[in-house]
């Protein structure tokens, strides 16, 4: 989720987000010296990846996916609000994971277009731009300075947590199949909605707290928006030329990541081990050549119901999908933190991340009938049907 990025540090100044890259580079030491001085700002970076085309593609491609995020979700919502059907431990789930997919579409993205624009239209960035880089601090009426307050001091853990929310939820989505899958006669008894809104809850609360952690844990890091990913990400503060000695307190994002997916690949393992199982027996038993042996099942007399062996296979691709968007990140962080820094590379991570946000629907709609009925039921509800029409 984050990027080590390396800072350098600017006389009469903070820490200043440098990208070590042959192509992007935010405001050096002379442009600051020349913003204070009243000349012309420098460039806030090369035109490869900061120029005024490529600042326009970018604006238009995070328009449409914030439009796609949030009419997507909004759509899921309503539709499991509305719907009796979903108003199951299953349902709660998915109405988490598409407020954490919301809060992506309403908070994080626009903030990234806002930003983009304002260095687009403006000849110097937003005051708050790198924090209290780009402008002297102002004086309070007590005569100390305070300093800009950063935006990205709210959207950088808004996005890390609802990414941690999604993972955690995902996770839970997949237990919830597996108890079906492998003890459907105790489902009921073992997944109630109590239990569920409860971990719904501790997930909520347990992601945030995480986003927040290198904050929590440590003075060393700040929140800056990087002009690569066109995000918010965690930076830790140089001092002189080394990076912090607690600097592996970002480890703990990928960490975390990983150990709840591979988890999750487990999970999902042992429950298409089990619908592979229960499959080829069922298939033995209507070719007979396996006994009924007084089970009524061909030896599973017990197996679990189509709908949840469909809803097991549709969470399957959720986890793949998520996987597949997160993977890119894990190989940007991972790269960092061996020392190398991808520009381009970075922008492409994290925004193939941000997409998944609207991959749910897409999913929904084409493996779950239901879901199909309840959109289609949502667009419907204002036709009146023909005279001619029986009921």
């Amino acid at each position: 989720m984050t990027a080590l990025l390396p800072n350098v540090s600017a006389p009469g100044t903070t820490a200043i987000l440098l990208a070590t890259t042959d192509c992007p580079f935010n405001l050096t030491a002379a442009a600051q010296a020349g913003l204070r001085s009243g000349q012309s700002l420098a460039p806030l970076c090369t035109l490869c990846c900061c120029g005024i085309l490529n600042r326009t593609l970018a604006v238009a491609f995070m328009v449409s996916l914030a439009f796609a995020i949030i009419v997507g979700n909004v759509v899921t919502l309503t539709v499991f609000v509305q719907t009796r059907q979903s108003r199951t431990p299953q349902g709660y789930l998915k109405v988490s994971l598409a407020i954490a997919d919301m809060m992506v579409g309403v908070l994080v993205v626009p903030f990234s277009v806002y930003t983009e624009i304002s260095l687009m239209v403006r000849s110097a960035p937003p005051i708050w731009y790198q924090g209290s880089s780009t402008s002297p601090a102002a004086t309070s009426s007590l005569g100390g300075l305070v300093s800009p307050w950063q935006p990205c001091m709210l959207i950088g853990p808004v996005f890390a947590g609802c990414t941690f929310v999604s993972i955690s939820t995902i996770f839970l989505m997949t237990l919830e199949r597996s108890v079906a899958i492998l003890w459907p006669l105790h489902k009921d008894a073992l997944v109630t909605r109590r239990r569920t809104l409860l971990l719904i809850l501790l997930s909520w609360a347990g992601s945030f707290l995480l986003a927040l952690s290198p904050l929590i844990l440590s003075s060393n890091f700040t929140l800056e928006y990087n002009e690569c990913s066109r995000m918010c990400i965690y930076t830790p503060l140089l001092f002189g030329s080394r990076l912090p000695p607690d600097a592996n307190i970002l480890l703990l994002f990928p960490a975390f990541d990983i150990t709840l997916l591979s988890g999750t690949f487990a999970v999902n393992i042992v429950s298409f081990t089990s619908i592979r199982r229960y499959s080829k027996k069922r298939k033995l038993l209507s070719e007979g050549s396996l006994n009924d042996g007084g089970g009524g099942g061909g030896g599973c007399p017990h197996r679990p119901s189509f709908s949840d062996i469909k809803a097991a296979k549709t969470i399957g691709i959720l986890t793949f999908a998520f996987t597949a968007s997160f993977s890119p990140i894990a190989v940007f962080v991972l790269g960092n933190v061996v020392g190398y820094t991808w520009c381009n590379f970075s922008f492409f991570a994290f925004w193939i991340l941000t997409g998944n946000s609207c991959c749910n629907v897409i999913i929904y709609s084409v493996r779950d009938h239901r879901f199909r009925k309840g959109v289609t039921l949502l667009f419907q509800q204002d036709r009146s049907p023909p005279h001619t029409e029986k009921t």
